[in-house]
């Protein structure tokens, strides 16, 4: 794949990303899977419907800011999956629904590549100028916005997902899908977006062994994936300006408290060179939160000295509190496997994923959320004192 590499970031970012953070998807109120049903049902329009989560994000704003969470997002209240309402709005993919979602909820739709890739519109600027206009215009670099990483078109489903008649050869398909985000990007910047996220489940699924397998079985060559990953991911990255944060937030998998890959014992180390050394992002967002992780902090050697790592130490996932001591024991461990003098300097904490990374959410309580988000606050002002 011949893509352009882009330009790797030259300044350490820790605002934003802040010290204590989070993933970006929050547990939709009841009112928006009311409004989702009776839209479903015909019975509300798109604009009603729209009306209904402005509203909402409008006050899930406000419980932010009251509750002194640094990072803004909408909660990704619009969205029923967090890939698949961005990429269904990219011309030349199709989202198919699966007959095992519709019965159970469990499996998603099917994304497939059934024609030339197009940025046809912006995707995010509106949702974006909404959230603009809910903050002190001093605050708005604090407004993060999430997307799925350009990976999500590709791991699932490999070749065959992807139409030959349209790209007889994947080397233009990859061309095209980073044009897509270049051009998505850029409109977000002339809004006055300066962070963004993108969401990868792909990367991370490389760390799981039959996850590798199924790859495998695929025709991908495991070796040469995540350098050819880290490739797009930094052409659709090429054109930011040096003043907008770009973070990628790896994921095992977030769906009703269940993950879906488990990690080796080498943790992150089997991807580690390629994920810290040559993607040109400003901050990982990793899970680190229990042994699917892996057995310890150590590929945070090869994490360069002018990137941050957010640390996932805090589940999503359960409502149980976890011990503030041992969370601040984690993170000073991992900053002693940092090759730099002041390893904290290049960590900050989160929770490990969002919330409700589809409409359906985590076995949790709304309360939970902000309980586990205090945590964050709470053990980053232990940490790092006064620089939180």
């Amino acid at each position: 794949m011949s893509l352009p590499s882009g330009n790797p970031p030259t300044m350490l970012s820790v605002n934003p990303p802040f010290r204590h953070a989070h993933v970006g998807s929050f547990l939709r109120p009841a009112s928006i899977h009311t409004a989702r049903s009776s839209f479903a049902a015909g019975s509300i329009s798109a604009a009603e419907l729209r009306t209904i989560e402005d509203r909402e994000i409008a006050s899930h704003v406000h419980e932010l800011l009251e509750n002194g969470v640094q990072e803004i997002t909408d909660g990704e209240f619009r969205r029923e999956y967090f890939h698949l309402d961005f990429l269904k709005h990219i011309e030349g993919i199709t989202i198919s629904k699966n007959t095992l979602e519709q019965k159970e909820g469990r499996v998603p739709p099917t994304l497939s590549v059934t024609g030339k890739l197009r940025h046809t519109h912006d995707i995010e600027v509106d949702n974006f100028k909404y959230l603009q206009s809910l903050v002190p215009a001093s605050e708005v670099k604090r407004i993060k916005i999430t997307i799925p990483s350009p990976t999500m078109c590709h791991f699932r489903g490999g070749r065959a997902a992807i139409s030959s008649e349209a790209y007889p050869d994947l080397e233009q398909f990859f061309s095209d899908l980073a044009a897509v985000y270049r051009k998505e990007i850029a409109a977000l910047y002339a809004a006055g977006c300066r962070y963004i996220q993108l969401d990868d489940t792909n990367l991370a699924y490389l760390t799981d062994e039959t996850m590798r397998s199924q790859a495998a079985s695929r025709g991908e060559d495991l070796d040469k994936l995540p350098l050819d990953y880290a490739r797009l991911i930094n052409a659709s990255l090429a054109d930011k300006p040096g003043d907008m944060v770009a973070a990628i937030h790896l994921c095992k998998g977030n769906f009703r408290s269940q993950f879906f890959a488990q990690g080796s014992e080498d943790g992150y180390n089997p991807i580690a060179k390629v994920l810290f050394q040559q993607l040109n992002v400003n901050a990982f967002f990793l899970e680190w939160e229990d042994s699917r992780s892996g057995k310890d902090f150590s590929a945070l050697q090869h994490l360069p000295p002018n990137k941050v790592v957010v640390l996932g130490l805090v589940s999503s996932k359960h409502a149980k509190m976890e011990s503030k001591d041992e969370l601040v024991k984690k993170i000073n461990d991992a900053a002693g496997e940092i090759k730099a003098d002041d390893g904290l300097r290049q960590l900050a904490i989160s929770p490990q994923c969002g919330f409700s990374s589809t409409v359906h959410g985590n076995e949790i309580t709304k309360q939970t959320q902000f309980d586990k988000l205090r945590l964050c606050r709470d053990v980053a002002q232990h940490v790092w004192k006064d620089t939180v």
